[in-house]
């Protein structure tokens, strides 16, 4: 512990938050009184605007319209209109991202693509999809399945080995811009420019990153890109994903799920497939409407916020949250595996902690809502636009008053 006191540190939790310009936005927001929600990372919350706007797809554009809703209510056009609203936030111009399906369905579609786009390079040599080696387990289950299917063969690798691992045998690089369990921030913009200079493409996963600090997909060039919309897009538990389809790429990708959704004449009912322009070919079946357009409702919570802005308040978040936790946490009994530099860290901190699944059990219980995971690591995800210092204050806070009494 250090010498600050609760007092000092709770007296400047409420000056950050008064000369906070973000503040105001967690009144977007419908959030349990009492409740400090650190968990964002993995479920975001819910926006005010939301259950109006399902009440009013279900009751008036289902009950009432029916189907002429496709047309009248733009249900048919959705997964591209609301690709169009998520670009700007990951630094994509319009007509480059479609939304529909899960992440692991359009992690499929982006790496059997990636793999068919490097194939038709005719640059026979080129066997291997290097795959992130620390990644969400999913991703490397499907970089596998779809390294087997492409006649590629799956590589794992350290972050921090990718660069020596480039080299004339790489068709495709799968990586996490953030991992999920420590809140490494990877270097998008090095390690995509590395990718092309060994002449391979690049699959970023974009899940911990999209909605909590500025990706610039089309300014580094990157090839593809996947990411879902439930964490910091806040667009509800099993929202639709996004896929990213580089401009560069449209003409010639080729989804290994061809479905009518994506057919240049989707109601010719034509028994040959022609893929539709642009990202649209991303598109494979019936989009899923009513989760479609609560996310649709939840976007609306950035009108007017920068995403720079939502970045400077995240490493601030948890710069105090990390002196916080110096504070009032017995020395030696938590220790950060998040980065301490900035251009390192996402949005989250995390902590190892002997009884680590009890530990976070007990803060649950007294209204601080983080995550575990195996074996040993507490997670905190900021999301800036509902969390406030005094919530990183209140946490540490209560995390060191209990921390002297769990045990694993």
């Amino acid at each position: 512990m250090s010498e600050r006191t609760p007092n000092d540190l709770s007296i400047r939790a409420a000056e950050l938050d008064a000369a906070d310009d973000l503040g105001k936005l967690r009144e977007r927001f419908l959030l349990p009184e009492g409740v400090v929600y650190l968990d964002g990372n993995s479920l975001g919350a819910l926006s005010a605007g939301v259950p109006g706007r399902v009440a009013d797809v279900v009751g008036r554009e289902w009950g009432e319209l029916l189907i002429r809703s496709w047309d009248e209510s733009g249900w048919w056009t959705a997964p591209q209109r609301i690709g169009d609203r998520i670009a700007p936030l990951v630094g994509a111009a319009p007509g480059r991202i479609v939304v529909g399906d899960s992440t692991s369905v359009n992690l499929f579609k982006a790496l059997v693509g990636a793999a068919r786009l490097a194939a038709a390079r005719g640059d026979a040599g080129r066997d291997e999809l290097l795959v992130d080696a620390t990644t969400f387990p999913t991703d490397g289950y499907i970089a596998a399945s779809a390294a087997r299917m492409t006649g590629l063969k799956a590589v794992p690798v350290e972050p921090a080995a990718l660069p020596a691992a480039l080299g004339p045998r790489t068709a495709v690089v799968l990586m996490n811009h953030v991992d999920y369990r420590s809140g490494r921030l990877h270097d998008l913009p090095g390690l995509t420019a590395a990718a092309h200079a060994a002449g391979a493409l690049t699959v970023w996963d974009l899940c911990h990153s999209a909605g909590a600090l500025p990706v610039g997909l089309d300014a580094h060039r990157v090839d593809l890109a996947v990411g879902c919309t439930y964490k910091y897009l806040n667009g509800g538990p099993g929202s639709p994903a996004y896929l990213y389809i580089a401009e560069r790429h449209q003409a010639a990708f080729d989804s290994p799920l061809p479905g009518w959704n994506s057919h240049a004449e989707p109601f010719a009912m034509a028994p040959g497939y022609v893929p539709a322009d642009g990202a649209l070919r991303g598109r494979v079946g019936t989009p899923d409407i009513l989760s479609m357009l609560a996310l649709e409702a939840a976007l609306d919570v950035w009108d007017g916020v920068a995403v720079e802005a939502v970045r400077a308040k995240s490493l601030a978040l948890t710069d105090f949250f990390l002196e916080c936790v110096e504070a009032y946490v017995p020395a030696g009994r938590v220790e950060s595996v998040t980065p301490a530099a900035h251009a390192e860290r996402g949005s989250q901190v995390a902590l190892r902690a002997e009884g680590a699944a009890e530990l976070m059990k007990e803060l649950i219980a007294r209204g601080v809502v983080g995550d575990f995971r195996h074996p040993d690591v507490l997670r905190f995800g900021f999301t800036p636009l509902y969390v406030g210092f005094a919530d990183a204050e209140r946490a540490a806070r209560t995390l060191g008053g209990i921390s002297g009494h769990v045990s694993g």
